[in-house]
């Protein structure tokens, strides 16, 4: 049974949300989950069809590296939790611009991986979820023990929810709870962004115009069967996308963007290109759109949060000045914890940096190479902030 001394908040119901859920709740944690919608999965991750694959590079990057580390991971989760058919399907990508070949690849329906985490939680006895509950602000205050305990408000001032550990996972909602209201964190420290994708699809009927999976400026989808499409969508569909249209936080599917994917399929199946605008003038297309959030490095958020103003003064006080400051040597906010800017590859990057969330906040020691931890940590920004000239910002309270 769940310790009821461990309990956290976890602030958001898609991939990251439900990912961090399940890690907690596996290791013996009692879980909140708050969201904004009526259910999980309702924002980007409730993309009809996504693909799995690595991002691969020339020489090895943060991005390429963490992204072979969350493929397998997911990969093994979808196997585990998921049957084949019912929310993925294993496949071949053919690359026709960069990193060129034919690799393996994963179609997968994100919401599927999202209801199964939260059953598997449930199932262990440590989930509480509760949906329509938008929260607003943050608090914390310290226990007689010393010990902090976060609040969680609504607009109408309520608290609906409080434990000493809040991960927030909302995507772009991150930015607007912690940088707003008297929030921790400024938005220089806290910098996201929100980047609009739009998907064209349609039913797929006969012959697909595509052998397999073919990818240049996105991904078309020939195919893609899944007994939990319907009913939102049919149970068969082929799909080209999505657009990556940065500051737009507008989720109107448009005609400009599905003539941006129809641009983008020429390049990959001309054929598939003009059925996707015979359908488009048929007023038969149909379209998703749904905003992402990104970082200003694009790499995710994953760790305990800074308590940036606290930084400022340690240096002031200590007169260092610019001087280089180590990450672990950041002051933190106590039991508060970012797990965002996923940007267009939560299927990807959100289960594996779950769990390695999780094992933080258990305390235990990592063996993922150091330097990529790093390129992940929350403070990274606040740190290059804080050695700059004439970035000191008004203390913030969370009270």
């Amino acid at each position: 049974m769940p310790d009821a001394r461990r309990h956290a908040l976890v602030i958001g119901a898609g991939l990251a949300g439900a990912a961090a859920t399940a890690s907690l709740a596996r290791r013996g944690w009692l879980v909140t989950l708050l969201d904004a919608s009526s259910g999980p999965a309702h924002g980007a991750s409730g993309l009809p069809v996504g693909m799995l694959s690595p991002h691969i590079t020339r020489t090895p990057t943060p991005l390429s590296r963490l992204s072979a580390l969350g493929v397998a991971h997911t990969l093994a989760e979808l196997q585990r939790l998921v049957p084949q058919g019912s929310g993925w399907q294993a496949c071949e990508v053919d690359n026709l611009g960069h990193d060129p070949g034919r690799w393996p690849a994963t179609l997968v329906r994100p919401a599927a991986l999202v209801h199964a985490w939260l059953e598997e939680a449930h199932a262990l006895g440590g989930l509480t979820h509760r949906w329509n509950t938008a929260v607003q602000r943050l608090s914390s205050a310290a226990n007689n023990d010393t010990s902090t305990r976060w609040k969680a408000w609504d607009a109408q001032g309520r608290c609906v929810a409080e434990a000493p550990v809040v991960v927030v996972a909302a995507a772009l909602g991150s930015g607007d709870l912690l940088t707003g209201n008297a929030g921790p964190m400024s938005r220089d420290d806290l910098p996201l962004n929100p980047v609009k994708g739009q998907m064209s699809l349609g039913p797929q009927w006969g012959a697909p115009l595509a052998e397999r999976p073919r990818r240049n400026d996105g991904v078309y989808v020939p195919s893609y069967q899944d007994e939990g499409l319907p009913p939102t969508w049919p149970g068969a569909i082929w799909a080209m996308g999505s657009t990556f249209e940065r500051g737009l936080r507008d989720t109107t599917v448009t005609a400009e963007a599905h003539e941006r994917n129809a641009r983008s399929l020429e390049t990959i199946e001309p054929a598939a290109a003009q059925h996707l605008r015979s359908e488009l003038a048929e007023n038969r297309l149909l379209g998703w759109s749904q905003v992402r959030c990104a970082s200003l490095d694009r790499l995710p958020l994953v760790g305990a949060a800074p308590n940036a103003e606290a930084l400022r003064q340690r240096l002031a006080a200590a007169r260092l000045g610019r001087q280089r400051v180590a990450l672990a040597d950041v002051p933190r906010w106590p039991g508060l914890h970012l797990l965002c800017a996923m940007g267009s590859r939560g299927i990807t990057l959100a289960p594996w940096c779950a769990a390695q969330l999780a094992a933080q906040i258990d305390g235990e020691p990592t063996d993922v190479d150091p330097t990529l931890m790093a390129a992940l940590d929350p403070a990274r920004f606040a740190v290059k902030n804080a050695r700059r000239p004439g970035t000191a910002q008004q203390p913030v309270t969370t009270g």
